[in-house]
């Protein structure tokens, strides 16, 4: 690992920097699934103390990220089918209710930049890199429900994507020809926004944007299984 001491910041303790630390490795696939963490060493490299180190790896292990064995010591998750289903389930309820909460306070400019990578990775969909083009998606997604001012929903958010980016590289490896509908139901979330649709009928359109994602993967894995899934009805915003 590349050396990168953690810089103290106001209001944060040493494990909640800790912990920001190892699992936007573990999204970044740096960390993959089976990684041994050793908290000696990651202490090391964060120049703190293990007892912080310690906490934000019970944390991680709450949140299903990282699991302890006994005379092993901690390792990040191994990648389950069914744990995947549940993560992009939840992803699909915390993310678009996150972006309907912040779609009336995107600017111009928020949308502009949503678009232009939505067209980037309209165009290379001709030369088709899964990695690239699921980079893209989460930031287009990113941009769009960064403007929810509630923050714990932000931190559900970023919390489920965190989960799911180690359990798959990416999911348009499996279902390349996902990625053609995607870009399409990207436009139309943006019209939506632009347009100034009521926020229930965002919040439909990004959970069923997911939900086509999530049956695709279905379809491929274990095909017939996707005609079960079991979707929670949208949120109420009153």
């Amino acid at each position: 690992m590349a050396g990168s001491t953690v810089t103290a910041v106001e209001g944060v303790s040493k494990s909640q920097l800790a912990y920001q630390w190892v699992r936007e490795r573990v999204a970044s696939q740096e960390f993959t699934p089976g990684f041994r963490l050793v908290l000696g060493t990651i202490a090391k490299e964060l120049d703190m103390s293990v007892v912080p180190v310690r906490e934000a790896v019970r944390q991680l292990e709450a949140e299903g990220l990282v699991t302890y064995e006994r005379n092993v010591g901690a390792r990040v998750s191994m990648v389950d089918d069914t744990q995947y289903r549940y993560a992009m389930q939840a992803i699909g309820i915390v993310e678009s209710a996150a972006t309907a909460l912040s779609a009336r306070h995107l600017t111009l400019a928020d949308v502009g930049r949503a678009r232009a990578l939505n067209e980037v990775m309209t165009a290379s969909l001709a030369r088709f890199d899964p990695r690239a083009f699921s980079a893209l998606n989460q930031e287009f997604h990113h941009i769009l429900y960064s403007r929810c001012a509630n923050p714990r929903l932000l931190e559900m958010v970023e919390t489920e994507w965190a989960r799911l980016g180690h359990m798959r590289d990416t999911i348009f490896a499996f279902v390349p020809e996902r990625a053609r509908e995607s870009v399409h139901e990207h436009e139309q979330i943006l019209a939506l926004v632009e347009g100034g649709a009521p926020l229930d009928e965002i919040e439909q359109a990004v959970r069923s944007h997911r939900r086509g994602t999530l049956e695709a993967y279905l379809h491929h894995e274990h095909p017939g299984e996707a005609a079960r899934l079991e979707v929670a009805p949208a949120a109420a915003h009153g």
